[in-house]
């Protein structure tokens, strides 16, 4: 049987948005009401992103500590890269102290993934004139 996405895959990405660390929550409550839409833990070839945007083809990684000068982060962003995505990393601590700014880089990074359109449109209401409820 042919899947999109091996169940095993799916299921320990499943795992992985679970566990998310609080970088990852505090980026998602940000994100999450947006256009172009992310998505979290995304599989792509034997990699999860933490943040990724299909549309935009814009991955965004949350790194901590423990990522600096690592040679498996440098494995997987060479094949994301290779793949046709474009990848951008932020600290965990750049999260911490300033989520809003990390989100409007990254909204404003997809919409320059996508050709520059802008990543939050206007309301559907702007700028019409609001009527009487019928009862």
């Amino acid at each position: 049987m042919w899947w999109r996405v091996d169940p095993k895959r799916k299921r320990r990405a499943r795992e992985l948005r679970s566990d998310a660390t609080d970088q990852e929550r505090a980026l998602w409550r940000l994100l999450s009401r947006y256009r172009p839409k992310f998505t979290r833990q995304l599989p792509i070839g034997q990699f999860y992103a933490d943040l990724a945007c299909r549309e935009a083809k814009l991955v965004v990684e949350l790194d901590g500590s423990q990522h600096i000068e690592s040679e498996y982060d440098a494995e997987r962003t060479r094949f994301l890269e290779a793949e046709g995505w474009t990848v951008i990393r932020f600290w965990n601590s750049d999260v911490n102290t300033n989520a809003d700014g990390v989100a409007e880089a990254i909204l404003q990074k997809a919409a320059e993934c996508l050709g520059g359109t802008h990543p939050q449109p206007l309301p559907s209401r702007e700028g019409r004139k609001r009527r009487p409820r019928l009862r």
